[in-house]
């Protein structure tokens, strides 16, 4: 199975070559406005993929407050499916989707370290074959300077679920890269560097 993963877009529609799953993880817009989320879910239906699945991020605060919306009108069978712990099957992979980052400022879709995020990746079923979630766990690809900025609580997830497949991205600086943790193929996939250029290309994985 071909697998192409991208995240944090920031409003850059990258060039896509097609394939059967595409996974977008978070961060949608430039300026988080209802008309470019339209321009956005507009954008994604007409790509060359078999399924598009993507979850929101921490900029994603219009689908935050529309959150009922958005899961009320989700069809999980349908080309194009919005995640928000829950999941879906493609092809025999059963795939969940969470937009959950730790605490950092003011931004949204964000949980206290501890037991309040523990909860969300508790919802996590064992037989998980790719997971999708706005950050990254801890030490995984989650860099900024001497800083890791990731989830431990998500971390011990990963080690307790052991997906085939793990896609995040929100740490720009790490964007573009992939790396195994355990038994997990872990992906970074930020398109957008630190200073917001989209410099990263989409990673392909093959499933």
């Amino acid at each position: 199975m071909i697998i192409d993963c991208i995240s944090d877009l920031h409003g850059f529609y990258p060039d896509l070559e097609g394939g059967d799953l595409l996974i977008v993880a978070g961060d949608l817009t430039a300026r988080n406005t209802d008309i470019q989320h339209a321009e956005y879910c507009y954008w994604q239906y007409y790509l060359p993929y078999k399924k598009i699945i993507f979850i929101a991020g921490n900029h994603d605060g219009y689908i935050e407050k529309r959150s009922d919306l958005y899961i009320d009108s989700c069809d999980r069978t349908a080309k194009v499916a919005y995640l928000q712990d829950f999941g879906c099957e493609f092809e025999g992979l059963k795939i969940w989707g969470s937009p959950w980052t730790p605490t950092f400022y003011d931004w949204h879709f964000m949980k206290d370290r501890g037991s309040s995020i523990k909860e969300k990746w508790n919802l996590i079923p064992d037989d998980t074959d790719i997971l999708i979630t706005h950050g990254p766990p801890f030490g995984v690809l989650d860099q900024v300077d001497d800083k890791f900025c990731g989830c431990e609580e998500l971390r011990e997830a990963i080690f307790r679920i052991k997906p085939k497949l793990h896609v995040f991205g929100h740490i720009h600086s790490q964007g573009g890269k992939k790396m195994d943790l355990a038994s997990t193929i872990c992906v970074n996939a930020s398109i957008m560097d630190e200073e917001y250029n989209p410099v990263n290309k989409p990673v392909r994985i093959i499933l």
